[in-house]
């Protein structure tokens, strides 16, 4: 029998395994299985962020600190990334990402009955670290067993599938919540995520490209520090922490603007403007798909001025223009976070699980430390002050792609 690192043994030994082709039965069962872990996912890190004004009034605290219900989460996976990458090299892909979605979902289902605000900021930190597998494993899964030359496009299908479980977790929660409140709408969530989690789990192939690495924390330290050496790789970090930062800064507080005058939008419409983030999931598969043409650099530029348009477009008083606005914002960040996700572990010509896990760590340190500064200053200058911050970051992001990112 072949080892598990081959695909077939032919006449002069063992073929190398080089992973499944675009269009076989497998390589399918991988995306759908890794669409179904996106989902519950990322409904569960970001149900609370389309019910924010109602947990806020029901818990008695102000916007920016209701907004750590989905920092606090996202802090969580941060530092959880680099731990669950160890798990992965030991244990495997599969059996890792298995593992974190058995924890979330059993704590998803928990979080909705916190009794108390300081309650569930516990549960959600614990939340955050055992999502963390998902993301911390997923694109170097798809390394593994895909064919080299189709994983961008694969890691397209892998992000537009986290931009399904964002949109699901919001759109599902907003709705219910206007009904029943906050905690049966993020109840509905956590269900939604046992489900899913239960396909992924029937859906994924056996792995064929994993090789067990025993676990060394000096080795991985070191691999750390040289990643955090490589000015190349760098610059991908800051566009998932200055970009991510300014993307949920901008989600954490819409729903507080539209429900306030002149809008006066209960949660359940407000809700709706979430289906922006179908355009992320167009955008991020378009974006894996043309890089072939164009190359990362420009695709990474180009998402980053069309997310800084969108924003700035949210400035207008009228509500189609801030909806448009929201779509074209939308639709570059998941283009530029398809790019630099998939580039850091392109980029990186040694552990790559760990050098996909920093990208995602410093992603969601953005994701934690300004959605947490946006509730400041939006609470201090409104919402052009707000969108002053998020295109200062992504301009700060597209300056220094475009000095120092080279394909």
């Amino acid at each position: 029998m072949a080892p598990a690192s081959t695909v077939s043994t032919v006449e002069h030994g063992p073929v190398p395994w080089n992973g499944h082709e675009r269009g076989s039965r497998e390589y399918r069962r991988i995306l759908f299985a890794l669409l179904c872990a996106g989902i519950a996912t990322f409904a569960q890190l970001y149900s609370p962020q389309g019910i924010l004004p109602g947990l806020a009034h029901d818990l008695h605290v102000d916007p920016s600190r209701a907004s750590l219900a989905v920092s606090a989460a996202t802090l969580g996976l941060a530092v959880s990334v680099l731990p669950w990458s160890l798990v992965g090299d030991r244990f495997g892909r599969v059996a890792a990402m298995r593992a974190s979605l058995i924890a979330a979902t059993a704590l998803g289902l928990l979080m909705p009955w916190s009794p108390s605000f300081e309650v569930l900021m516990v549960i959600r930190v614990l939340e955050g670290v055992a999502l963390g597998g998902i993301p911390a494993i997923a694109v170097v899964y798809l390394g593994e067993e895909i064919v080299r030359h189709h994983a961008a496009v694969a890691a397209g299908t892998y992000v537009a599938g986290t931009t399904i479980g964002g949109l699901l977790g919001r759109l599902v929660s907003g709705p219910v919540a206007t009904l029943t409140g906050w905690r049966t709408g993020t109840f509905a969530v956590a269900l939604l995520a046992t489900v899913t989690a239960t396909v992924f789990f029937l859906c994924t192939p056996a792995p064929r490209g994993f090789t067990p690495r025993p676990v060394s924390v000096t080795r991985v330290l070191k691999a750390v520090a040289a990643h955090l050496r490589n000015p190349r790789l760098l610059v991908l970090y800051a566009q998932g922490f200055l970009l991510m930062g300014g993307f949920v800064a901008v989600y954490n507080y819409l729903a507080f603007r539209l429900e306030a005058p002149p809008y006066l939008m209960p949660s359940s419409l407000a809700s709706l403007l979430f289906l922006a983030y179908l355009s992320g999931t167009v955008s991020s598969r378009v974006a894996g798909g043309i890089v072939q043409r164009l190359g990362r650099r420009r695709v990474l530029l180009g998402s980053v001025a069309v997310m800084i348009l969108g924003v700035l477009l949210t400035l207008d008083a009228h509500l189609p223009v801030v909806i448009v606005g929201i779509v074209v914002m939308t639709m570059g960040f998941f283009g530029a976070h398809s790019i630099a996700s998939g580039w850091s572990g392109a980029r990186a010509e040694h552990d790559r699980a760990q050098a996909a896990s920093l990208y995602n760590l410093w992603y969601y340190v953005g994701s934690s430390v300004f959605g947490y500064l946006g509730g400041l200053v939006y609470v201090a200058l409104g919402w052009p002050g707000l969108v002053a911050m998020v295109v200062v970051l992504a301009a700060v992001a597209g300056g220094w792609a475009l000095f120092a990112a080279r394909d």
